[in-house]
């Protein structure tokens, strides 16, 4: 029995070991640092100020500030003066798997006298000048090649064509909203810049994007004041390390490592006897080899209870949902094949569902793709 206990607690203490050295490395807080517009693409001009240029000096700054933490890895949607699709810029976050969204943009208004900082999440909006701002950040689709197909049937004149997104990913709204109240915070309190706010507003280029996120305007080149404040190494090294501190202390708040350092080391031993276990054991593998892996494809995200019927989702049927303790997730469609659920997703997709994708399930619980194809 003695031998049994020693293999069994070297085997339970050798999976927290793994386990915790694959947080380890796993660990970083990944932060995606997004230069607005670039290229082609000037963005706000006013007074012999350019937004893509002052955009890319402070995302670089907080880049720089951000890379002295070791904990911390930045990835960045552009380090030159290029131009970069707004589709391109979700596709660089989600590959990076990445903890954080930040995108980072310069304000302009007729008024020249408007001036501030404001911090923008994911949403709808019936404000007219948040509509406004998001106008103008999205009319950048029309410098990109085939922008008829890639966002068919939006218009960033309309804001009723951003209905097709309201109910996708409210899961991340919460902490958008936190990491933008401690930008918004710090622009306020350390660099003594006139807050605007914290807003929603419907941006293409964080609709796609699966983790917190959120755009900055920090502050309007139209007005000539706040423009050369911007314009200046000085003001942008304040507004950088505003950004970093605000970014580094939602870490520290919502971002947890594992020691391995704190694992105990227990000494293996040679079992006297061969362990009953150990047949348990083959039998429970072979039990879940049996078992069937379901996929289906998430279509949204929702506090919303919708009733899973075909006229709420763009006629996609069937739909099913599952509730956790604050969201709503709906699926379409159920299958057996992988390959029949890229068609599923697919499908979503051209539905509307432009954030639609596959999720596999075993047991009625939630696995990764890699484990469900093996």
């Amino acid at each position: 029995m003695k031998g049994n206990l020693n293999l069994k607690l070297t085997f339970l203490f050798s999976l927290i070991f793994c386990f915790a050295s694959f947080s380890q490395v796993n660990s970083k807080f990944r932060v995606v640092l997004d230069a607005g517009h670039g290229g082609k693409d000037p963005g706000t001009m006013y007074h012999g100020f350019r937004e893509k240029k002052i955009a890319l000096k402070v995302v670089l700054k907080v880049g720089k500030l951000l890379e002295k933490n070791p904990d911390v890895e930045v990835v960045y949607t552009r380090k030159t003066d290029v131009f970069i699709e707004l589709n391109e810029r979700a596709n660089i976050a989600n590959n990076a798997d990445a903890n954080i969204f930040v995108s980072i943009h310069c304000n302009g208004a007729k008024a020249q006298a408007a001036y501030g900082t404001e911090t923008y999440v994911m949403g709808l909006s019936r404000n007219a000048s948040n509509l406004e701002v998001a106008k103008k950040e999205n009319s950048v689709m029309y410098l990109e090649d085939d922008y008829e197909v890639k966002y068919k049937g939006y218009d960033p004149k309309k804001p009723e064509s951003m209905i097709g997104i309201q109910i996708m990913q409210e899961e991340y709204l919460d902490h958008s909203i936190e990491l933008a109240s401690k930008i918004q915070k710090g622009f306020t309190r350390v660099v003594k810049r006139k807050n605007r706010g914290v807003k929603q507003a419907g941006f293409l280029v964080l609709r796609n994007i699966y983790m917190p996120r959120m755009l900055i305007e920090l502050g309007f080149l139209s007005n000539k004041n706040e423009g050369t404040f911007l314009n200046s190494n000085a003001g942008q090294d304040k507004m950088a390390q505003s950004i970093a501190n605000a970014i580094l202390d939602y870490k520290k708040e919502f971002h947890r490592q594992v020691v391995t350092e704190e694992v105990p080391v227990v000494e293996e031993k040679e079992p006297e006897v061969i362990p009953e276990p150990v047949k348990v054991v083959k039998e429970e593998i072979k039990e879940t080899a049996a078992n069937k892996t379901i996929f289906k494809i998430q279509i949204a995200a929702s506090s919303k209870d919708l009733k899973p019927v075909a006229y709420n989702f763009s006629g996609l049927s069937p739909i099913s949902k599952i509730k956790n303790t604050r969201l709503i997730k709906y699926y379409y469609g159920e299958t057996e094949s992988y390959e029949k659920a890229k068609e599923l997703k697919k499908k979503a997709r051209e539905a509307g569902f432009t954030l639609a994708f596959v999720v596999p399930f075993r047991n009625g619980k939630k696995i990764s793709i890699k484990e469900a194809l093996k």
